[in-house]
């Protein structure tokens, strides 16, 4: 039975067309494609389209050349595109000086005209199989750094000492050692990604990676591809294999945010591959066993999760073993101001600021404030202060506690009459709307006011919400 290629793409660069011709027949069992081209320009032109698993590049262009000048010149032109291009070069007979120049300056390896075909068949077998262990070494090296890096706010502990905050430290003490799938709840900005992480770092997993993945934020046409991983080409532009998150988490923790923004259609595919601890990766029909534990993450409310129009029962059940309600900063007041001593020390510190007093009425108002963007909101107000403030002691003015909303009115400005036409508030009054009235769910809130949720998020930032 015949095999099929074994590598994606040669290109061939010679003068002459005979050789072309010869390299194309001989090669082409080995590579899905094997281009040639007589002319170096129009070889760097099909780089573009994709790049080649191994170039074969002859050494004299001119006719009557023999020193190799023009091969050089296209061989640093050539690593130039693509320094990690492996590129063998074709020389005359015997022209061993010129291939030992060609690979100091980079070539990977050589054949002499004219050539043996099995010779030729074990280099560019030989290059080809190089390109690819540089690929998944390069491919690697980026997981390794995608899956060590902090998680946001990760230099914030979870902090608090309200009734309602403590009952969420008992049920992560509970949980943490077990293999039990973890559902988080809470509004935007409470903290569940530090909930997650504690769960982690106190699990029998914590030797292992965390894998965050932002549900909301990818791109539908990608899921599979980032969840599940792929193989080489399996669709334009999948130049060598990938590791997906899920296979990434495998012997640690995958944590899935924002899991209430993942449209429905494509739930069960998520559902199928925690059922049956396996992925298959776009392109494959090799399944790849996973060991993970699943953390999820979502602003929707529970009775919002419990309508089948938005989200699966199944997947739903599959992941809420154990679920953990975060309080709304609103809803434990006493906390406010251990965030803000938090917050003001670790930015006092960064900025080189001095240490500040908060006055009584700075402390009241900060206490009686209901940060609409819960801790999130409260991070970004001490950022601020502490940027802002004088050398002595903070003000209300330095917390910008009035531009986002304190007071606030009991009913918003009216948009068509009314005699508030100041544009910063009514822009404040409208997104915080459209944030209350979807739940703080970021995506649905940014259809509704026409945003995309990178302009919402900017928004939000701007007025504190």
């Amino acid at each position: 039975m015949k095999r099929g290629p074994t590598f994606a793409r040669c290109i061939v660069v010679d003068d002459d067309p005979d050789i072309l011709l010869s390299a194309r027949l001989l090669l082409r069992d080995l590579f899905e494609e094997v281009a040639a081209f007589q002319s170096p320009d129009e070889a760097l032109a099909a780089m573009h389209e994709g790049l080649p698993d191994v170039i074969l590049l002859d050494a004299n262009f001119g006719r009557g050349a023999t020193n190799a000048a023009e091969g050089f010149h296209w061989l640093g032109e050539i690593l130039k595109r693509d320094p990690e291009a492996v590129v063998v070069m074709i020389t005359a007979h015997g022209g061993v000086q010129i291939a030992v120049e060609a690979m100091k300056r980079g070539a990977t390896d050589f054949v002499s005209k004219p050539w043996s075909n099995e010779r030729l068949l074990a280099t560019v077998r030989t290059a080809a199989a190089l390109r690819n262990s540089r690929e998944a070494a390069s491919t690697e090296r980026k997981r390794a750094v995608a899956i060590s890096a902090p998680v946001s706010g990760g230099e914030t502990p979870l902090l608090g000492r309200s009734p309602s905050i403590a009952r969420v430290f008992s049920l992560i003490e509970r949980a943490a050692p077990t293999e039990a799938n973890v559902l988080i709840l809470g509004e935007n900005g409470t903290g569940k990604e530090l909930v997650a992480r504690e769960l982690h770092n106190h699990s029998r997993r914590a030797d292992g990676v965390m894998v965050s993945v932002d549900l909301g934020a990818v791109a539908e046409n990608l899921f599979e591809s980032e969840l599940f991983g792929h193989v080489k080409g399996a669709f334009t532009d999948a130049r060598g294999d990938r590791i997906g998150r899920l296979q990434a988490a495998d012997g640690g923790t995958l944590f899935l945010d924002e899991v209430g923004n993942l449209p429905l259609h494509l739930q069960p595919k998520l559902l199928t591959a925690l059922e049956q601890r396996q992925v298959i990766p776009v392109g494959s029909n090799k399944p790849v066993s996973i060991d993970i534990r699943v953390i999820a993450a979502t602003n929707l409310p529970p009775e919002r999760l419990a309508d089948e129009s938005l989200f699966r029962q199944d997947l739903l059940f599959r992941l809420n073993t154990v679920e953990i309600e975060l309080p709304p900063l609103r809803e434990r007041r006493e906390d406010i101001l251990l965030l803000v001593d938090h917050f003001v020390a670790l930015y006092s510190k960064k900025y080189g600021k001095p240490e500040r007093a908060l006055p009584n009425d700075v402390a009241m108002a900060l206490e009686g404030y209901d940060w609409p963007g819960n801790v999130r909101a409260l991070r970004h107000a001490a950022e601020r202060a502490v940027i802002l403030a004088g050398d002595e002691a903070f003000t209300v003015e330095d917390f910008s506690l009035s531009r986002t909303g304190a007071p606030r009115p009991s009913t918003p400005p009216s948009t068509t009459g009314g005699s508030d036409l100041n544009l910063e508030r009514a822009e404040r009054h409208m997104v915080e709307a459209a944030l209350k009235k979807h739940a703080y769910n970021i995506s649905l809130a940014a259809a509704e006011l026409g945003l995309t949720r990178a302009s919402l998020y900017r928004r939000m930032d701007k007025h504190g919400l």
